[in-house]
């Protein structure tokens, strides 16, 4: 990174917000918009391609969500510092985007000098939240885990799910609860394992059951 400038790349799907960032930013000193993306899967080929210090990320966007995009950029380009911009104040979105490898996280209400101070700090190595954002970070790792903090990586969906296999539900069994396909429900519970690192059923009830889920 130049000690001057700061490349960035924005990957949002709203093209107004999109290109309204960019104008904004592209009008600063300091900062160099380098590229924007409208989707995930752009947002991966373009920072693998481009090499920005930064990339702003949205989470809800098509063909690839802002987490897994972020993913993906961090793992081919760990030097790139990546901060989501969302909509989102749900915890499970906070905690997945950090666990993916996101170092600031701010809401689309911050102001013009919340998004740069965010920038500028990422670029230079610190990790950055919004007030209300830092407020729930600090909560959450100082309240004693509770079912509805435990495992944040999950979404609702699936942790609803979890929370069904550690009551002793078959893949049916929870089909017919949720009213949901066995297909959509054997693919909740396959991203389930993956995402709490579990070789099988047995290893994610005893997880499950030792964060207090279906007791």
């Amino acid at each position: 990174m130049s000690d001057e400038t700061i490349r960035v790349l924005l990957a949002d799907d709203h093209p107004v917000y999109r290109d309204g960032l960019a104008a904004l930013l592209a009008s600063l000193p300091g900062i160099d918009v380098v590229g924007t993306a409208a989707d995930g899967r752009e947002a991966v080929a373009l920072a693998a391609d481009l090499q920005p210090d930064i990339v702003v990320m949205d989470v809800s966007m098509p063909e690839l969500d802002g987490i897994e995009a972020t993913r993906r950029v961090v793992a081919d380009s760990p030097h790139i510092g990546v901060v989501m911009l969302t909509m989102s104040e749900q915890d499970a979105t906070l905690f997945a985007a950090m666990r993916a490898g996101a170092r600031g996280y701010l809401l689309k209400g911050a102001n013009q000098g919340e998004i740069v101070r965010a920038i500028q700090a990422v670029a230079h190595g610190e990790a950055i939240f919004g007030p209300s954002i830092a407020r729930r970070v600090t909560e959450f790792f100082t309240a004693p885990p509770t079912e509805d903090t435990a495992f944040p990586q999950l979404t609702p969906r699936e942790r609803e799910i979890l929370t069904l296999i550690a009551a002793g539900r078959s893949n049916p069994q929870i089909a017919s609860e949720l009213f949901l396909s066995p297909k959509t429900v054997r693919n909740n519970v396959s991203n389930i394992f993956a995402k709490l690192h579990v070789a099988d059923r047995t290893e994610a009830i005893i997880r499950a059951r030792d964060a207090g889920l279906a007791r």
